[in-house]
């Protein structure tokens, strides 16, 4: 893609993000949402091939109707109290449309159906801008409305996490596997969002963290199922011996930085009473944690299949860059201490 194009595109996808963490008018956040949209587009479909351009169709096809929704709620929302501000949402009626069409922006089960199908069709550098700076501007809304029917949260939570477990069990495709993975991170935010906003925050920062450090070893060993991440070793010893980390780490084992997210939410949930709710999303964390292990298996304890599929690739040094995937592997494993002053910073 042309430089000054793509440079243009990516403008447009900060831009769209800012105006909607600046705005207090619904129609300027729909307005950047929209921005944010068209700016994807041309990035998700640049290179031709029928899975990008299918991909590229359902997320606008989706990304259309949540935006269509949002907009029928805040017009709602208008007429029935005469508000156009976002944090003066006092209705429940267009309080709910538009905690579920944020819902369908950022994927959250049970409208999570787009997002699997969308991430298998894309490569990775667009996937993990859809895997982490897609979902900041729908989370500041979602932040700013700080939606008052409780019971919609906690079910649109707790099958987020279960549906994000229970669907990357099955999955060959690492880019499905991500995706299912990002949905149930977003089930867990959801659920303590109305107890302590500033924890979902937290949640939210460290999974763009353990995303964004995936993502790269991925692109590093240029692996899109999990029969070629089996000949990573041959490619990067070391980073094959530090990503089952990573990954364990998204999946919420102590001493790693992903625990802490899991463990302050869980304490947040007993302390609100909701000791049933924190069981399960305890639970559903366990099915998360059995396809992270498999891909930590398939990387570090098998070697390469010797037939067709998963034929050695040569052994050429990468020009990807080492240095963001150095810092952020190190965010993403070596945290956890830091958790005493984040809870400081927490309580209000």
């Amino acid at each position: 893609m042309n430089p000054y194009i793509l440079a243009i595109l990516l403008f447009g996808l900060g831009l769209g993000t800012t105006i909607t963490f600046a705005s207090s008018h619904w129609l300027l956040a729909w307005m950047g949402l929209e921005m944010n949209t068209l700016a994807i587009i041309p990035l998700m479909a640049q290179h031709h091939h029928p899975r990008a351009v299918e991909a590229t169709t359902k997320y606008f096809l989706t990304q259309a109707t949540a935006a269509a929704m949002l907009l029928f709620a805040s017009v709602t929302n208008a007429w029935l109290s005469g508000q156009w501000d976002i944090q003066q949402m006092t209705h429940p009626l267009p309080t709910t449309i538009i905690t579920l069409a944020l819902a369908l922006k950022i994927g959250l089960a049970p409208v999570h159906a787009w997002l699997p199908e969308v991430l298998q069709g894309l490569d990775l550098t667009v996937g993990l801008i859809l895997s982490t700076w897609q979902k900041l501007a729908p989370f500041a809304l979602i932040l700013q409305i700080n939606p008052t029917n409780s019971t919609i949260l906690i079910i649109l939570g707790l099958t987020s996490t279960l549906i994000g477990g229970w669907g990357g069990l099955n999955q060959t495709q690492l880019r499905k596997i991500l995706a299912y993975s990002s949905i149930a991170h977003l089930g867990w935010m959801i659920l303590v969002l109305q107890f302590s906003p500033s924890l979902t925050l937290l949640t939210l920062l460290t999974y763009f963290v353990m995303t964004f450090s995936t993502f790269l070893v991925f692109k590093l060993n240029k692996a899109t199922t999990i029969n070629t991440l089996a000949s990573s070793w041959t490619k990067a010893p070391i980073l094959t011996s530090l990503t089952p980390l990573i990954l364990l780490s998204l999946g919420g084992l102590p001493p790693l930085t992903g625990f802490m997210p899991k463990w302050l939410i869980l304490q947040e949930l007993a302390k609100q009473d909701l000791a049933l709710t924190a069981t399960v999303a305890a639970l559903s964390a366990l099915l998360s944690l059995y396809f992270y292990l498999r891909l930590s298996y398939a990387m570090t304890l098998t070697m390469s299949p010797n037939n067709l599929s998963g034929t050695t690739p040569w052994r050429l040094s990468s020009s990807q860059s080492t240095l963001p995937l150095a810092i952020s592997t190190a965010m993403a494993i070596c945290l956890l201490p830091l958790a005493p002053a984040a809870t400081a910073l927490l309580t209000p």
